[in-house]
């Protein structure tokens, strides 16, 4: 025992027999790993046009339609856009009651490359939307069935799907294992870098590694700003239209972003300040991006330095996480959250080895912006909350579905272990490492839910591409 007193903050010294790694072997007793394999589909669940349909509630209706088309592409593509869906489904799954900060959307194409401080390449979760925090276990299947989906797409025979679902666990649990022997700071700053390949057995991989990353290092502020912007009579530079996925805003409605940046100044480390404010905003636009996100409020906000050389930030719409209410239904308390985009910030800080540094968060308060407040019962305008992070800071991703059989086999392996790496922030790795255990057995079984949960959502999306020829539900492809 410490002879030192014990201070709140800090661990107690382990008492002997009651130790993380043992607790987590005993919960195999109560949640065998075995029945990870079982998927059972709750009562009530709405069909899958009809989750859709209340998952786009509160989006500007005009871009719905692009959501969809998106989400029709494929059953990939259906898997990326319903989160919400796959939760109210785990529900029925079996829950060890570990919590982690979970991303809440780990699907294979969440992951990808960005630029640190200096510029230099990592390769790491990159999406937090739905981040919260509850059961590790959602993390890890709903990565393995995006594995199978992605291979399904790519041509692969199941055999090789189911492999790389069972692949993504594996590494999972060997990660895990790896950490809980590592030093506790060495594990915090763990396979983050280049070790990452050669951890995951991800040889295979590096080429296609290497030519993200040649495309990463040119995806900047600088070239996006060149493309997407032209110079004003006043020698500055504003956005030019490219409709549907990027447009200009009203004036109000740009003054209204422009200001709220005032709110984000203060989310920010004070020595960050002196570099944003050798910065002056010359323009703001709306820009439609992703798949689960399309309908949301995002806008791109154009800084250029003295020398006219730009930065532009992303200051884009937090909402609730839509994993909330069923997080709650298996016994994770979900505290109040002060702020949308807050917790968007935090948890991908929480989450991540290395974080864009200028990561922050803001309200949008302007009435003459679509949605953006209403006049709540005090006279007080109520704004809509956003997170704000540098947008095309050198990233880079790897279409999972464009994988060959041996390359989704090593993706496979490398984003399972980035998922442990990021879990073991929040989660004691010794913990889990106990319960994953030495030999297979919990591979096999999300392997099988994942194949499962691989059918349901193809089955899902068949539904939604139904109700799209119907006409039930409007769609526009090809956006």
């Amino acid at each position: 025992m410490p002879r030192v007193p014990y201070v709140t903050g800090f661990a107690k010294a382990d008492v002997q027999g009651s130790s993380p790694k043992a607790a987590g072997r005993a919960l195999r007793e109560r949640v065998p790993r075995a029945e990870h394999a079982a998927l059972t589909i709750a009562a009530g669940r709405p069909d899958a046009v009809a989750a859709v349909e209340r998952s786009n509630a509160g989006r500007l209706p005009e871009l719905t339609p692009i959501r969809v088309g998106r989400m029709a592409a494929s059953p990939f593509a259906f898997l990326r856009g319903s989160a919400g869906l796959m939760a109210y489904d785990l529900t029925g799954s079996p829950v060890t009651g570990i919590g982690a900060q979970i991303c809440g959307d780990a699907h294979a194409a969440n992951f990808g490359l960005y630029g640190d401080a200096r510029g230099q390449l990592v390769i790491d979760l990159n999406d937090f939307d739905e981040t919260l925090y509850g059961p590790w276990e959602w993390d890890v299947k709903r990565l393995a069935t995006s594995m199978v989906l992605a291979g399904r797409e790519a041509g692969a025979d199941e055999d090789a799907c189911r492999k790389a679902a069972q692949d993504a666990a594996g590494a999972y649990r060997r990660t895990m294992r790896l950490l809980a022997k590592l030093p506790v700071t060495e594990a915090w700053n763990a396979i983050a870098d280049e070790a990452l390949v050669s951890h995951a057995d991800a040889k295979d991989l590096v080429g296609t590694l290497e030519r993200v990353a040649d495309k990463a290092r040119k995806n900047t502020s600088a070239r996006f700003a060149a493309k997407a912007t032209e110079e004003t009579p006043d020698g500055g530079r504003r956005f030019v239209d490219a409709q549907p996925v990027l447009r200009r805003v009203p004036d109000a409605e740009a003054a209204a972003v422009a200001a709220s940046l005032a709110g984000y100044l203060e989310t920010l480390p004070e020595d960050l300040l002196p570099l944003i404010a050798r910065h002056a905003i010359h323009d703001v636009a709306f820009r439609v991006v992703g798949t689960g996100s399309v309908g949301l409020r995002s806008y791109v906000v154009l800084l250029l330095d003295h020398r006219g050389e730009p930065l532009v930030l992303q200051v884009k719409e937090a909402r609730a996480s839509v994993l909330a209410p069923f997080v709650a239904k298996v016994g994770f308390p979900v505290p109040p959250v002060v702020h949308e985009g807050r917790r968007v910030v935090l948890g991908q800080r929480r989450m991540q080895v290395v974080s864009d540094i200028l990561l922050g968060w803001t309200t949008v308060h302007d009435a003459a912006a679509p949605g953006n407040g209403a006049i709540a019962g005090n006279g007080r305008r109520e704004g809509r909350e956003f997170q704000v992070r540098q947008f095309r800071n050198r990233k880079g991703s790897v279409d999972p579905a464009q994988l060959s059989g041996d390359q989704m086999d090593d993706y496979a392996r490398m984003t399972g272990a980035l998922l442990a790496r990021a879990h073991a922030h929040s989660a004691d790795p010794r913990l889990l490492a106990g319960y994953c255990g030495k030999n297979e057995e919990l591979d096999e079984a999300i392997g099988k839910f994942a194949v499962s949960y691989a059918d349901r959502t193809e089955a899902d999306h068949a539904e939604l591409a139904a109700a799209v020829k119907s006409g039930r539900i409007p769609a526009e492809t090809g956006v």
